[in-house]
């Protein structure tokens, strides 16, 4: 089964926990704080393996938790680093955030590597916190918690040149015929319902990767027919090979053939026009496909070259292979997204939109509802067994203006304020 878009849940691992801990030598007076840091949590990696060649794998485990680090120890030892959580994908897949539709990544290169979702850092040990006035600290940090989000992701062909046509046409054929591929051929629509990769191999030694693509019809960038599912595979390749039946067996008009799976081109992404085409006039051994390649070039607006070939009697073939390999050669790629462009790397890990700290609302019921990433990641680091984090964590909300807030919002002393799935009471 070929599986190429997919939506998956990542996140990267939290952060261990700092340790509140003092040193209890018999011979040490005055001691002092001792607990270790915790350690980081892991990543989450893509990394390109071209041993695979589709998604298939990502129907089954839909879910990539990395693990978290390693909780801070006694007499300052720190805890270990989680070991980063590396998963496989095909070459040609593009990762963007289900939320933002934002790409994150493009991965073409075998072993090319991006972090989609990063671990949080640990937390802080009692250690780190004594301070002249405070030297025996009873207080440490939970880990950062690791960042969370769904992707999609999705599989785009990586081939040089890509078959397009009506059902039919003898687009399989044709692959199977110049390469060693074997696509499924039968005589009725739509008999290729996945994408076909083949090597190329022309007379003179130059080689290309040519796709055989489902049959388009009218309507297939709206969801009409197979055709919309692989459009996406056509975006990576330099060169389109037209392929037209000229004998016209299924009594449709050549050229309105070709107008027609070019307007659907044109529809699913305009810049898929900018890419040369070949039309390749296939059937040229069945009776009247002289004439309509005749009637079809007094028709065509377009300077397209055109190669009059029969797949099964293998007529054209060599003078084919040999323009898609000139083509491609003087065709520079095309980058999927316009930010490519710049620079050498194209796959940078883009951080997270600004945090925002705190937004304050009431529910039917009148509770204060304070809710925002920065609190929220506070309040989830903070121990709250120890008093002296508590009070730590008091301040802080002080400090953020959390307090004069709900003030200006008319809480008054003894009102409910609610923080995730924790109640407060609001005491002035």
């Amino acid at each position: 089964m070929f599986v190429d878009q997919v939506k998956i849940y990542v996140k990267g691992g939290d952060g261990g926990n700092g340790m509140v801990a003092f040193r209890r030598e018999k011979y040490v007076p005055k001691g002092g704080p001792a607990g270790g840091d915790g350690g980081k949590g892991a990543d989450v990696v893509f990394e390109v393996n071209e041993g695979l060649r589709t998604l298939m794998d990502f129907r089954y485990q839909r879910h990539f938790k990395a693990p978290r680090g390693e909780h801070g120890m006694s007499k300052n030892q720190h805890g270990r680093n989680a070991k980063d959580m590396i998963v496989k994908v095909p070459p040609g897949t593009v990762v963007t955030d289900a939320e933002t539709n934002e790409v994150i990544a493009d991965l073409t290169e075998h072993g090319q590597r991006t972090v989609i979702a990063r671990g949080g850092r640990g937390g802080r040990g009692n250690t780190r916190f004594a301070t002249p006035s405070n030297p025996a600290p009873e207080l440490s940090e939970h880990g950062e918690p690791g960042i969370e989000r769904d992707v999609v992701l999705e599989l785009k062909l990586l081939a040089d040149a890509g078959l397009v046509g009506f059902p039919s046409v003898g687009k399989s054929t044709l692959l199977s015929v110049v390469s060693s591929a074997r696509p499924k051929i039968a005589e009725y629509h739509f008999t290729t319902i996945a994408p076909n990769l083949g090597m190329v191999e022309t007379e003179d030694n130059r080689s290309f990767v040519l796709a055989d693509l489902p049959g388009l019809i009218e309507g297939a960038h709206s969801g009409v027919g197979l055709g919309h599912q692989f459009l996406r595979h056509i975006e990576r390749t330099r060169v389109i090979v037209h392929v037209i039946d000229m004998a016209a067996i299924e009594g449709r008009d050549p050229y309105e053939d070709y107008l027609t799976i070019n307007k659907e081109l044109k529809e699913y992404n305009l810049r898929l026009t900018e890419r040369p085409q070949i039309i390749v006039a296939n059937k040229m051994e069945m009776p009247g496909a002289e004439e309509n390649l005749q009637t079809f070039k007094e028709q065509m607006k377009e300077d397209y070259p055109i190669f009059p070939i029969s797949a099964i009697t293998r007529q054209g073939l060599r003078e084919l292979l040999f323009a898609i390999a000139d083509k491609i050669e003087e065709t520079p790629e095309f980058p999927l997204h316009q930010e490519e462009e710049t620079g050498i790397h194209r796959v940078v890990y883009k951080h997270e939109a600004e945090l925002t700290e705190f937004v304050i609302t009431r529910d039917s019921a009148g509770t204060f509802i304070v809710s925002g990433d920065a609190i929220e990641k506070l309040f989830k680091m903070t121990d709250f067994t120890r008093d002296e984090s508590v009070r730590r964590f008091s301040r802080q909300l002080r400090g953020m203006g959390v307090d004069d807030a709900l003030r200006e919002k008319g809480a008054k002393d003894g009102d409910t304020v609610k923080l995730l799935d924790y109640e407060f009471e609001f005491i002035e």
